[in-house]
């Protein structure tokens, strides 16, 4: 969570982390080879100890004006009087193969049948209820550090076939930390990102710091449609971005960032040295650049992220912004049902491979580390007066880097409001294929970037884009919100 005070700018990690029992190579088979991406994540062993409500404990503690507890009644009410099944639950639903293997899980999510809830079907959840009202009298030590904590230890230890290695005192020795943001100087604004663990804050801020070499604003769509120049060059700055991200970025606790910092991989001379490589034609696929002060030898990461995650972007009448993204990894998390509530799978999030031919992986798993992430909670200001002007984030696993550039470019560079540049067509390159989203791009410019080398890949990329911006209209300033409309996102203002 990134969190302006109207001063500063702070950000609050709420990271899982991994149990002090878990090793290196604690997603390898038997036979001492990377298990499959979900024989990783169904059970108990790809949970971490959670960290949100310690996050927002820390948050609350600093710069809380309500008591904590009447911050749950809405949520209270809204699990016992239920919500109506969504279409977009109800197909996720349908799609899921795994849920069905937890009886827990089975009971809420399906019908006696095993079928998903219909749409409009009202889901209450009673369990979570009591849950959070325990949390709101007893503070997140509730959660942390009583019965809750030993309920999901051993439904993490007790899965049949996947059991893991997550302990009621793993949870109880969770620490929320507050950092400092990751920000940079872009044209005429300063925008802040999430430092390590999340690479989100980095990777944007790498791929703004190279698109300042180049003439993006000259690119900006016309009619909504996006030109083969600009996918492009979005694309290569993604490709660069997304090499050092694999390569150095990590929860740098145990893996320091080259020079101890993030200002070697953001330095302007070494951006647009990488910048320099990008040709007419795609580079297909980046190699990792040498930053400044870089002496450490590192394999390459092979972690999936997956896209199941939110984002809420606030302000209020005091000056007071926050930029969130919460997530239990993938749609469903570990698949393992507790109290109401879902664990997740966040230590899939770590590589499954602990070294390579280059080296140890930086972000292997070690005890009490912090998963890599690509989450980008973002505040933008005016680099003049320090006047926040965009608050904006989303979900979309490994590929949110790419949507919320696309945004920041769409607003700052291109002149769009926030919603026109969140309902612009997703684009980018994670460092592979050049993902363009189905249906959305002509297939004349398809052809242009197949001629220039790039590797198309047309898919469903569901972001759910968050925005609040400050403009001026008719004089006046005022806040204008964007909702993502590939999700069920809403704007709403008093």
């Amino acid at each position: 969570m990134m969190h302006f005070d109207g001063k500063s700018v702070k950000a609050f990690d709420g990271r899982e982390t991994a149990p002090a029992a878990a090793t290196e190579k604690m997603f390898y088979t038997p036979e001492g080879k990377a298990m499959a991406f979900y024989d990783g994540v169904v059970g108990g062993r790809s949970v971490g100890a959670p960290g949100v409500l310690r996050m927002l404990e820390l948050a609350h503690r600093q710069y809380g004006k309500l008591p904590w507890a009447s911050l749950f009644a809405p949520a209270i009410r809204m699990a016992e009087e239920g919500f109506p099944v969504s279409p977009r639950l109800n197909a996720m639903l349908k799609a899921e193969q795994h849920l069905k293997k937890d009886p827990v899980a089975a009971a809420y999510f399906l019908d006696r049948d095993g079928n998903p809830w219909p749409v409009a079907h009202v889901l209450r959840n009673p369990e979570l209820a009591k849950v959070l009202r325990e949390i709101a009298m007893g503070g997140a030590d509730a959660f942390y550090k009583g019965q809750i904590a030993r309920d999901i230890e051993a439904k993490v230890k007790g899965h049949a076939t996947n059991p893991g290695l997550l302990t009621a005192a793993d949870i109880a020795r969770y620490q929320a930390k507050v950092r400092d943001p990751v920000c940079i100087d872009y044209k005429v604004w300063t925008v802040c990102g999430m430092p390590p663990p999340s690479s989100g804050g980095i990777a944007i801020a790498q791929m703004l710091g190279m698109l300042e070499t180049r003439d993006i604003r000259s690119l900006a769509p016309r009619e909504g449609n996006l030109n083969a120049d600009a996918i492009h060059l979005f694309s290569e700055v993604g490709r660069l971005a997304y090499a050092d991200r694999g390569r150095y970025v990590a929860d740098s606790d145990f893996v320091p960032l080259p020079g101890n910092s993030a200002k070697a991989l953001l330095d302007k001379q070494y951006l647009a040295g990488r910048a320099a490589l990008i040709g007419e034609k795609s580079m297909g696929q980046a190699k990792f650049g040498i930053p400044p002060a870089t002496a450490l030898a590192l394999g390459n990461d092979n972690s999936p992220e997956l896209p199941s995650t939110s984002h809420i972007s606030i302000v209020d009448a005091a000056g007071n912004a926050i930029s969130m993204t919460t997530t239990i990894e993938d749609a469903f998390g570990s698949r393992q049902m507790v109290r109401g509530f879902l664990l997740n799978n966040q230590l899939t999030d770590f590589s499954f491979d602990p070294v390579d031919a280059n080296g140890p992986v930086a972000n292997r798993v070690q005890p009490g580390k912090r998963p890599r992430s690509s989450m980008a909670p973002t505040l933008v200001f005016e680099k003049a007066t320090g006047k926040l002007v965009l608050s904006t984030g989303s979900p979309g696993g490994s590929a949110i880097i790419n949507y919320v550039a696309k945004v920041l470019v769409g607003t700052l560079d291109w002149g769009l409001n926030v919603q026109q540049a969140i309902s612009l067509p997703n684009f980018g390159s994670r460092n592979g294929p050049t993902e363009l989203e189905q249906g959305r791009v002509p297939d004349s410019v398809v052809e242009q970037l197949k001629a220039r080398g790039h590797n198309v890949r047309l898919m469903e990329q569901t972001s759910g884009l968050q925005g609040i911006m400050r403009m001026n209209i008719h004089g006046e300033e005022m806040w204008f919100g964007g909702a993502d409309p590939r999700r069920e996102g809403i704007v709403k203002g008093d």
